[in-house]
């Protein structure tokens, strides 16, 4: 682009060799490649009251150096000013799960009002992307209690659907056992083979309680107990003094030289004692 006496001409010098006039004309090069200029990360509250800080990066091209280098001083440094501008107005105009899962629109939303200024800049916009959102701590463990709370009720409603089915199952499995008897003792003896097959040193048989109520009737009652002795009847408890009158007369041996005792045994006044009368 050519500057002659300070005023531009219309025509666009193309790469390569071109013709100036000394002292008059002066030549400035405009970059017409693809410009990757950051954004830097701007803080904003969201529609849904979360503070939040969102960085981007913005892709854009010279398509007119003429509007370039006259309508604006520094196109780059504008075009910085008005993307962290809209940047921090698309943060006021939406929430937070949209900026988390839904950025598409918002890349779209951002890139029309990039547009409207740099079209009288010659500057054309390529893309625009969201980069990252910043959160704050206590919005991170807030959102991860979250998650976790929603991965515990999903376990438990697959828990509780695997137990309704099983037990569908064992309720279908019970009706036809019922039907067949021979099917339960073929189940018994499989589980017993399941066990052995365990190396375990003790093994446990479940004993059917019927077969143990058809054995008990089937035995006769004299067969029941041979080894039972009749027991015989409790003596009827009686007081001291009968106790005493049962046992019969008797006195200590007479010693030598001594007069000769009487041997009857009789209860004084009190019918509660007696004593040896010589």
């Amino acid at each position: 682009m050519v500057f002659r006496f300070g005023k531009v001409h219309s025509s666009i010098r193309q790469p390569g060799l071109t013709l100036l006039i000394p002292i008059a004309d002066r030549l400035r090069k405009v970059n017409v490649q693809i410009i990757t200029m950051p954004v830097p990360a701007q803080e904003g509250i969201t529609r849904d009251n979360v503070t939040v800080r969102v960085d981007a990066v913005v892709y854009f091209r010279v398509h007119d150096p003429v509007l370039a280098s006259v309508n604006v001083q520094n196109y780059t440094f504008a075009m910085s000013q008005v993307a962290q501008t809209s940047l921090r107005s698309i943060i006021g105009k939406s929430e937070l799960d949209d900026l988390l899962t839904n950025r598409e629109p918002l890349n779209q939303g951002l890139e029309l009002m990039l547009e409207s200024p740099s079209t009288g800049w010659g500057v054309m916009i390529d893309r625009v992307e969201i980069k990252d959102v910043a959160l704050p701590e206590s919005m991170k463990r807030s959102m991860s209690r979250q998650a976790e709370a929603e991965r515990e009720r999903r376990a438990r409603i697959i828990t509780a659907d695997g137990e309704f089915q099983a037990s569908q199952k064992l309720s279908e499995a019970a009706m036809i056992m019922s039907e067949t008897p021979a099917a339960l003792q073929l189940r018994l003896l499989q589980t017993v083979v399941e066990v052995a097959a365990e190396k375990n040193s003790t093994l446990v048989l479940p004993f059917p309680v019927e077969l143990l109520r058809f054995l008990d009737g089937a035995t006769p009652d004299h067969a029941k107990s041979p080894t039972s002795v009749p027991r015989r009847p409790m003596p009827e408890p009686v007081s001291l003094d009968e106790a005493l009158a049962a046992l019969p007369d008797i006195a200590p041996a007479p010693t030598p030289g001594s007069p000769p005792r009487s041997r009857t045994c009789r209860s004084t006044a009190s019918p509660g004692w007696r004593a040896w009368k010589g």
